[in-house]
């Protein structure tokens, strides 16, 4: 597990380095304006010649960035070989106790409760039979 955090850190860092360099960064749209009228033509969506610090910077960062991301969806993917939870270790737990029923009869009786009355019985009332309909 640590590595995996080590690596998700250094993913972190990276992807933020990435977001400042490329707002560091001038568009090459950025001189359109101007090249037109200045003559050169191929100057109007930046030069052609030797990359800045800022793109090759971002290039270093950006692999830097899929290498990160394949190892931390390779450590993702391993399993652990240790136990992930303390009940699979057999010699850590041994045997557990028997749990303890809970019996209703054991706890005493409430007191300084009003009595409720009986109920009416229902003698003398017939119940419908299930071939004949219910009358309302």
């Amino acid at each position: 597990m640590a590595i995996q955090s080590i690596v998700l850190y250094i993913h972190l860092l990276v992807a933020l380095m990435i977001i400042v360099l490329v707002l560091l960064q001038r568009g090459k749209g950025a001189e359109a304006g101007t090249g037109f009228g200045a003559g050169a033509s191929g100057t109007v969506f930046g030069a052609r010649g030797s990359a800045s610090f800022f793109s090759r910077a971002t290039g270093v960062l950006a692999t830097m960035f899929f290498v990160t991301s394949l190892s931390l969806a390779y450590l993702a993917g391993q399993t652990p070989s240790a136990p992930t939870i303390i009940l699979e270790e057999e010699s850590v737990m041994g045997t557990m106790p028997e749990p303890e029923v809970f019996e209703p009869e054991s706890l005493p009786a409430p007191t300084g409760l009003p009595e409720l009355p009986e109920l009416p019985s229902l003698t003398g009332v017939e119940e419908p039979s299930a071939d004949e309909p219910a009358q309302p």
